[in-house]
């Protein structure tokens, strides 16, 4: 789990990277939204990653590909499913690598 510090709150507000993936995710979309980190992480790991905001909701990452693969597969239901059932085991170790936890402070 990792804490960030809100930069306009400066409250530490907690989260994991499936909160990324997740349609209430990131306290339904009301809270520090983190989509942005875990779609920066899965692009300097090479991949190509889509994500959208989703009504009034989170921004949820819909895509991830690598050339013109998607790696998110059909049977998957984004925004309800844990994405660690669904996602490559590498996928899934680049992000618990990622954000493996610890403290980050925004500028």
């Amino acid at each position: 789990m990792m804490t960030s510090e809100c930069p306009r709150c400066a409250h530490p507000h907690h989260w994991r990277w499936e909160e990324a993936f997740d349609k209430f995710g990131f306290n339904d979309g009301d809270g520090l939204v983190m989509t942005g980190r875990v779609v920066a992480a899965l692009r300097k790991g090479g991949y190509r990653v889509h994500a959208q905001m989703w009504g009034m909701h989170n921004t949820v990452i819909l895509s991830i590909r690598r050339g013109r693969r998607q790696l998110i597969p059909e049977t998957a239901e984004v925004g309800y499913d844990d994405p660690r059932s669904y996602l490559l085991e590498e996928i899934v170790a680049l992000l618990d690598e990622a954000f493996s936890g610890g403290e980050e402070v925004f500028p």
